[in-house]
């Protein structure tokens, strides 16, 4: 019989990592598992010892996971996901041979809005034993892709082609390209020359050389949180903007859209999971969804 390294963390210690990372405290951890303080300390001490590394920086204020803790814990997540997607893809193998369980699915806002609804509605009429659980995160820094370098999503529909590569253990698809426009109040007869309304995602590595390029477009005028309230500014005349594809989807007849030319900047969109996680079935029948969901719509000027 094959014999256990003593030096593999159990679910249990992946657990515990989990839970001090997420509470910031050894006593908001005990308290969420079940468990004794020395417990938790007993077993974050272990578990340091094994992998010969300080997870935690302790001290008054709590627990903050170090460099190396920030990595297990991500790590912990991942494989605490994996053990949790064998035993829902055994039981669905053994009752019916179809997906079944929760879905973790991390989006951008104007994705969240208006390309995972039909996928969603795919999903369930298909598949209906998934549970989708969805997160909005801004596409700046890590972004969705973060979330699933962290374990926190299965997959993640992600802005790809940026300057920020993707985290190690990660792979990425495209779904489609995502051409921006000019964005501005209808009948403006010089749109051109109106303020320019931006937000923080837009600031991509995807548009940065088109947009040093156009000695047309002014300093940001307007900071907006996010797409949804630059196109209600423009909406109701503070200004114009340039925006994509997915975030223009819900503009009204008082904003019109002009095309930028054949030079205009372009984002693809794709998803990004895990290599383990690519082949899981609630994420495959996700993917088909997805895929199956763009190729039945077009993405791009009105």
């Amino acid at each position: 019989m094959a014999r256990t390294n003593d030096a593999d963390l159990s679910p249990q210690e992946l657990r515990v990592l989990v839970a001090v990372a997420e509470t910031q405290g050894f006593s908001a951890a005990a308290e969420a598992l079940g468990l004794t303080q020395s417990a938790v300390s007993h077993s974050v001490r272990g578990s340091e010892r094994k992998v010969g590394a300080v997870l935690f920086d302790r001290g008054r204020s709590g627990a903050r996971p170090t460099p190396s803790g920030e990595r297990a814990v991500a790590y912990a997540r991942r494989v605490l996901r994996l053990l949790e997607v064998l035993g829902a893809e055994t039981r669905g193998a053994a009752r019916s041979g179809t997906a079944e369980g929760p879905l973790r699915i991390a989006a951008f806002r104007s994705a969240a809005l208006h390309l995972l609804p039909p996928v969603l509605e795919r999903l369930r009429a298909r598949h209906p034993g998934i549970e989708p659980r969805v997160r909005i995160v801004r596409e700046v820094g890590r972004g969705t892709a973060g979330e699933v370098a962290d374990g926190k999503a299965d997959i993640a529909i992600a802005t790809l082609g940026g300057s920020t590569a993707l985290p190690p253990g990660l792979i990425a698809s495209g779904l489609l390209e995502d051409p921006y426009a000019l964005v501005h109040p209808a009948g403006h007869a010089t749109p051109r020359s109106l303020p320019l309304v931006d937000w923080a995602e837009n600031c991509g590595s995807y548009t940065r050389e088109w947009w040093a390029a156009q000695d047309w477009i002014p300093d940001t005028t307007i900071e907006a949180e996010d797409d949804g309230a630059v196109l209600s500014l423009v909406s109701a005349g503070h200004g114009m903007a340039i925006m994509p594809a997915l975030s223009r989807a819900g503009a009204t007849p008082s904003v019109t859209v002009t095309d930028l030319g054949p030079d205009r900047p372009t984002r693809q969109v794709g998803y990004v999971t895990t290599s383990d996680l690519a082949a899981a079935a609630v994420v495959r029948a996700f993917v088909r969804e997805l895929r199956a969901t763009v190729g039945a719509r077009t993405w791009g000027p009105p």
